[in-house]
């Protein structure tokens, strides 16, 4: 379980694709703090930590995440926003993250003032809509794994503001017009909306 509240945008230091994985190697400030099974959510997607060496960790994603997330477009090079597993005993500072991305967006337009205000595109499926995969005006959703509120909601975009704090400290200052994100829809709206199937 994570909150959205991005630790660090690392970098990509190797990638090896093997069959249908992809290993993905990481260096980050708190890699000597890891150990192997840990969970570390990269870009919002869950994966789990299978080696540490030489101040890097490796992790490996399967075919099914790589088709459902950016993940398979990373170049050696690039940042990736972390996060660790959230502490129960700590605040929710960003809102219930699973880590299980639902699909991925384009980004449209990027503004700037002061903030930045990016709009997102994604492919809009009604069906999967009344299951609660949707955004809503002043709702939380997850874009790179970053915990964010939603503004100008619409069936198939939103927008988000982005403070300068997290432009500098997450992946953000590196998506521009036509950057591909990944999103996870909030948890509690899924649950409210297969709950009300099934209400009289």
């Amino acid at each position: 379980m994570f909150s959205g509240i991005v630790e660090e945008a690392a970098q990509v230091v190797a990638l090896q694709s093997d069959k249908g994985n992809l290993h993905l190697t990481m260096k980050c400030s708190f890699v000597n703090e890891l150990k192997i099974d840990q969970s570390v959510a990269h870009n919002g997607v869950c994966l789990t930590v299978v080696s540490i060496e030489e101040g890097a960790y490796t992790v490996t994603a399967i075919q099914e995440t790589l088709d459902r997330s950016n993940l398979g477009l990373l170049k050696v090079g690039d940042k990736v926003n972390l996060e660790r597993s959230m502490v129960m005993n700590g605040r929710l500072d960003g809102h219930i993250v699973q880590g299980h991305v639902d699909q991925t967006a384009r980004c449209t337009a990027v503004e700037a003032d002061g903030s930045w205000y990016y709009t997102f595109v994604y492919d809009f499926d009604k069906k999967k809509a009344r299951e609660g995969y949707m955004t809503v005006e002043k709702g939380s959703v997850t874009v790179n794994g970053v915990s964010l509120t939603v503004c100008n909601s619409k069936d198939d975009s939103f927008q988000v503001a982005i403070i300068p704090y997290t432009h500098e400290h997450t992946n953000f200052h590196q998506i521009t017009v036509g950057s591909v994100v990944n999103l996870e829809f909030d948890i509690i709206g899924k649950y409210i909306s297969r709950m009300m199937k099934y209400s009289d």
